[in-house]
């Protein structure tokens, strides 16, 4: 299961650790410390700190507090609102992702706009075909901004276990 929630993390652009990390918090029990991580996976220490951060900066793990335990030994827990989660990584990676790729090519276009004027008459047609391309590109973009700010906005009223069918209009 450890695996395979790492190679799915891999799928989505996370590292296999991370995924292993959050799959092993999410079918424990009990809060699980930095050590019985280490001894779990069978990773680094400096590993599993590292990915443990990076997890708690996405709201995927919560470092917890857990009684009767001794020591300066730090415990976490996975989120299990599967919802927050996904928002968490669309209002955060995915949305920024997509403005950065705006604007990239909106400074594209305008390199390639500002230098057309000096450039030769089979230059200049190419670069036309490159700029209606950029164009279709941020249409794209432009759409999947669209897109994640809906269902964001949306998100926080629905009741996902009764939807069966999303309709856009």
């Amino acid at each position: 299961m450890l695996d395979g929630l790492g190679q799915l993390a891999t799928y989505f652009g996370f590292s296999k650790v991370m995924g292993q990390l959050y799959g092993a918090l999410l079918l424990s029990a009990e809060p699980l410390s930095l050590d019985d991580l280490v001894v779990l996976l069978d990773i680094s220490k400096a590993s599993v700190s590292m990915n443990l951060r990076t997890l708690e900066h996405m709201g995927m793990v919560r470092q917890v507090w857990v009684r009767g335990k001794a020591g300066r030994r730090k415990f976490y827990e996975a989120e299990t609102d599967f919802w927050q989660i996904i928002s968490n990584v669309l209002s955060g990676r995915e949305m920024r992702d997509v403005d950065r790729a705006l604007n990239v090519m909106e400074e594209s276009s305008a390199r390639l706009s500002k230098a057309m004027p000096g450039m030769s008459a089979e230059e200049k047609e190419l670069a036309e075909l490159y700029l209606e391309r950029i164009g279709q590109m941020q249409s794209l973009f432009r759409f999947a901004q669209l897109i994640i700010t809906s269902i964001l906005a949306k998100a926080g009223d629905m009741d996902f276990d009764a939807v069966s069918r999303i309709e856009i209009e």
